[in-house]
Formats: structure tokens, C-alpha cells, sequence
């Protein structure tokens, strides 16, 4: 069984260089949204390279997550944490200097694994840095706040980078911060993790990495033809591996992931959640430039501001939803209840652009998502035991992850079928019903 090191009174810049994890993850996993089609044009992409432009980081994430967060939990949080953003800043040149769609593809695969790594392991960090009481709901508030200025930045540096340079410039800049966090990171983090690793599930990494894998890849490749058979045959293959990694894992005596966690209503309402915001916020809101651009000839920039006010509220309500006093759970509730509200906003933004109804819209679905990110953040470490915090990370962010490919391809889907206007309406309609949904679930929790 596996021992924790204790935590110690926290350095104040434990949290600062921790934090900055998400905002790169969130910024690099943004970067291509409001530059798409410059890019697709760069590189000479065919009918599915914009689609594997926008979904291959997503693929590499969700494929990673959980195995990064088993690593950082048995190995060493900050070991994990350091590999990754070095990778992640030899992954951005490499996409950088891309010079066709299968090199910026694999560049931006590695980039999700490295950014798996950087989740689950600085959320593990936070985690064990701050065990308990109001210090780690002020901690979870800051670390959730970064996702949303993450959000921020991505867009706004990609159209402004497009702007006065080109599309690559963004990902040197993306190379160069990755570094400095890589430097920062071992310089000044303490190590944290199991002191006896426990023994590697090699069976439940191989499984579950591959099963989630084909997921993502059916559900990337769907975007452009949901009965086509490379589409079927991995929605086949990714049923199979995931089944296999069920009864595997119920066998083994320390799991990859404890499947026991799903009977506790706190860690279900903190996964499902998170699958709920990929699909109907990150999807919506990934997806949004592209209707903008294309239906009202927003310039990549115009389209990054525009961004902006959603993000920016985001990140400014999260880092003070602790003066919320509601439980995290009506937080939660509280938060996708506003995020349906303010996505009414968009119903005809594929139709006709009426900026004050959409700033309104983006407004308060900003300020919703904010305390989204910081309550489902605490629930994610809150809901697992105190030495598997990483393990916790890794199945939140996962389902984020896997959803906002799901998300994405349902957008792509319904424009593709239903036309720029309609499609539009029906996708954000759908968006408006699962988040309302979802606040209702959160309310029948108690945390």
C-alpha cells in the first residue's frame, strides 16, 4: 500500500507555479480555435485536416489523463509535472515548424499527453499542498480561475499572434513559457507522491489508454461521416478495450482507477460534471469562433475578443466564488444553471449577429463557468482519498477531455446537417437542455 509524504506549511508560491499548468494547457488547447481555417490553408489540409487540427490535442489528453494522474500519484507529482511541460515545450516548436497537417496532428498528439501530465499532476500538487478547510477551497478557486484565463489568453495571443505575424508565431511563444514553467517547476516545487509506489498496472494503461483513444479517434473522424467504417470500427474496438479494462480492473488489488469511487455521489456528480462542460461549454464555446467567422466575417482577432468577455468573467468569477456561501455542490448547480441562461444568448448567432444579446450571453455563461471550474475542481480532489488527489485530476479532467470532442463533433454535426443558421441553433439549444439538466443533478447532492 502506498505511504504519502505529509504536508508541510506551503510556500506562497507552491500554489502561483502550480497554477500555471492549466493556464498553458488551457492556452495551447485553445491556440488553433479562432486561426483554423489560416492554418488548414498553411498546411494544405483536406476535407478531415481541420478536423484532427482542432481534435488531436483532445485525443491525447483524454488518452493520458488517467494514467498520468496513477504516475504522479505512485512517482512523484512534481517529476510528472516537470517532464510534461518540457515536452510540452519541445512539442510546440515541433508544431511550430510544422509543414503539413500529419506533422502539426502528431505535434499537437504529444502536446495533449504532455498537458495530461501537467493536469493531473499540478491539480495533485494543489491537493496535497492544501489537505483541507478554507485554504483549499481558496487554492481549488485560484487553480479553477486559470482554466478560465487560460481560455483567455489562447485566443486573444492566436488572433493577435495571426495578426501582426502568423499562426506560428503563437506556438514558439507557447515553447518558450512551457520552458520557463519546466525551470520554475524544478526549482522551486516540492516533491509529493506515494514514498512506496504501488505495483504499475501495466494491463490497465494499455487497456484504458487505447480504449479511450479509439473513442476520441471515432468520435474526431464522426465529425465528418458517423457511418463511415473507419468511424464504426473504432466505436467497436474502443467498447471492447474499455469492457476488458472494467473486468480487468475489478480484479486487481491496486488499480489503475478504483471503479469503486463511482458509488460515491461526490466523485460522480464531480466526473459527470466535467463531461457535461466538455460537451456543452468547451464544445460550444470551441466551436463558436468558426460560426462567427463564417457566418459574419469576424476576423480571427475580432472573433479572440469576442472570446474574451466569456473567459475573462470566467476566470474573475472563480477566484471569487468562495464568497459564494453555498455549498460546492449548489455552487456547482448555481454555475450550469447560469451557463444555460447565457447560452439562450447565442440561439441565432448563426442567423444574425446582435452583439449586445451575445456579449450578454457570453457574460453570464462566463460568470457560470467560473464557478464550474472552481467547484468541480474541489470536488474532483475532495471525492477521491487523500494519497490518489493525481488519480482524482486524471478522471475529472478525462471526462472534460472526451467531451469536448463529443461536444465538437455534435456542433460540426448539427451545422453540417441542418445548415450554418439552423444547425447552430439546434446545437446551442441542445447545450441550453444538458446544462440545465446538469444543474439539476448537482442540486440533489450534498457537499
Amino acid at each position: 500500500m502506498s505511504s504519502v509524504t505529509e504536508p508541510t506549511r506551503v510556500p506562497p508560491y507552491t500554489l502561483a507555479v502550480a497554477s500555471s499548468a492549466p493556464l498553458l494547457v488551457m492556452a495551447s488547447f485553445t491556440l488553433p480555435m479562432v486561426t483554423l481555417p489560416q492554418i488548414s490553408r498553411s498546411l494544405g489540409a483536406g476535407p478531415t485536416g481541420p478536423v484532427w487540427i482542432l481534435g488531436s490535442i483532445a485525443l491525447g489528453l483524454a488518452s493520458l489523463l488517467l494514467v498520468a494522474g496513477g504516475l504522479a500519484d505512485d512517482y512523484g507529482r512534481r517529476r510528472v509535472l516537470v517532464t510534461g511541460t518540457g515536452v510540452l515545450a519541445a512539442s510546440s516548436v515541433a508544431a511550430a515548424l510544422s509543414t503539413n497537417v500529419a506533422e502539426f496532428v502528431l505535434a499537437r498528439l504529444v502536446q495533449g499527453g504532455a498537458s495530461a501530465a501537467m493536469l493531473a499532476a499540478s491539480l495533485g500538487i494543489v491537493g496535497h499542498a492544501y489537505p483541507a478547510g478554507s485554504e483549499r477551497v481558496r487554492a481549488t478557486g485560484r487553480y479553477g480561475a486559470m482554466i478560465g484565463l487560460g481560455t483567455l489568453a489562447g485566443p486573444l495571443v492566436s488572433g493577435l499572434g495571426y495578426s501582426v505575424m502568423s499562426w506560428r508565431a503563437t506556438y514558439w511563444l507557447m515553447g518558450l513559457s512551457a520552458l520557463l514553467l519546466t525551470l520554475a517547476s524544478a526549482r522551486v516545487l516540492r516533491e509529493s507522491g506515494g514514498t512506496v509506489p504501488r505495483r504499475f498496472d501495466l494491463p490497465g494503461v494499455v487497456l484504458l489508454s487505447l480504449g479511450i483513444a479509439a473513442l476520441v479517434a471515432g468520435v474526431t473522424e464522426g465529425r465528418v461521416g458517423w457511418s463511415r467504417p473507419v468511424v464504426l470500427v473504432a466505436f467497436a474496438l474502443a467498447a471492447a478495450l474499455i469492457a476488458a479494462f472494467v473486468a480487468v480492473e475489478r480484479r486487481r488489488p491496486e488499480p489503475l482507477l478504483d471503479l469503486r469511487l463511482f458509488g460515491r455521489a461526490e466523485f460522480l456528480v464531480a466526473t459527470a460534471g466535467a463531461l457535461v462542460v466538455g460537451v456543452a461549454i468547451v464544445g460550444l464555446i470551441g466551436y463558436l469562433p468558426t460560426v462567427l467567422e463564417a457566418a459574419h466575417g469576424l476576423t480571427p482577432l475580432d472573433a479572440g475578443l469576442l472570446l474574451s468577455v466569456w473567459a475573462g468573467l470566467s476566470f474573475v468569477s472563480s477566484l471569487l466564488a468562495r464568497h459564494v456561501r453555498l455549498g460546492t455542490a449548489a455552487r456547482l448547480a448555481l454555475g450550469f444553471g447560469l451557463s444555460a441562461a447565457g447560452f439562450t444568448g447565442l440561439l441565432a448567432t448563426g442567423a444574425s449577429l446582435s452583439l449586445p444579446l451575445v456579449v450578454a450571453g457570453l457574460a453570464v455563461s462566463g460568470v457560470g463557468s467560473g464557478l464550474i471550474n472552481s467547484s468541480i475542481t474541489h470536488l474532483a480532489i475532495e471525492s477521491v482519498p487523500a494519497h490518489r488527489v493525481s488519480m482524482g485530476s486524471g478522471a475529472n479532467n478525462t471526462a472534460r477531455s472526451f467531451g469536448s470532442s463529443l461536444g465538437s463533433a455534435g456542433m460540426a454535426a448539427s451545422v453540417g446537417g441542418f445548415g450554418l443558421a439552423q444547425g447552430t441553433a439546434v446545437a446551442v439549444g441542445a447545450c441550453v437542455a444538458l446544462t440545465g439538466v446538469a444543474a439539476l443533478a448537482a442540486l440533489r447532492v450534498r457537499s
